[in-house]
């Protein structure tokens, strides 16, 4: 949005309300935060399955777990964000199923399935590609099942070079 109206600055935020605490330090998978407020975004998951557009690197991938969007892990343990209040924008809530969704039947989704079921979420901003590259990182790190097995052979068929990358990293790890 641009204006050309009259506007108070903000005033910079100073105030460290961290103290000694590092729970978020402590809680992220891939230990992005690597110092006094600083993120290394090439290690965070958010960044990773969100907008890295290629391949993942194998190093991250057993941290990622069964995250197929992002990571909140730092904003759930912060103490100050306790505080805040959820969200009554539709935007924001949870739809479609996916808060409890079966990473199987998300991997069995076509691509209208995905833009769909993702109509009017950031989630599709994705992309089908990396959307599916996220599940079979996901399958890769799912307990060992003919389900999780076969639906990941099952998408080797036909899927796009990233994809199968993915795909072939995730069989090796139920071996």
């Amino acid at each position: 949005m641009y204006t050309n109206l009259p506007l108070e600055v903000d005033k910079p935020f100073i105030k460290n309300h961290c103290g000694s605490c590092n729970a978020c330090i402590d809680i992220c998978p891939t230990n992005a935060i690597v110092g006094d407020m600083e993120i290394d975004a090439r290690r965070c998951i958010s960044y990773l399955t969100i907008e890295l557009r290629g391949s993942i690197p194998i190093e991250f991938r057993k941290l990622i777990g069964n995250r197929v969007y992002g990571c909140d892990d730092c904003q759930l343990i912060c103490p100050w964000n306790k505080f805040s209040k959820n969200s009554e924008e539709d935007d924001f809530r949870i739809r479609n199923g996916l808060d409890s969704a079966d990473l199987v039947e998300l991997f069995s989704w076509t691509e209208k399935d995905f833009l769909k079921r993702t109509e009017g979420s950031a989630i599709r901003r994705i992309g089908y590609q990396c959307w599916l590259r996220n599940i079979a990182i996901g399958l890769g790190n799912a307990p060992k099942t003919k389900k999780v097995i076969d639906a990941l052979k099952a998408r080797q068929v036909n899927s796009s070079l990233l994809v199968n990358e993915h795909i072939e990293w995730a069989l090796k790890q139920h071996e």
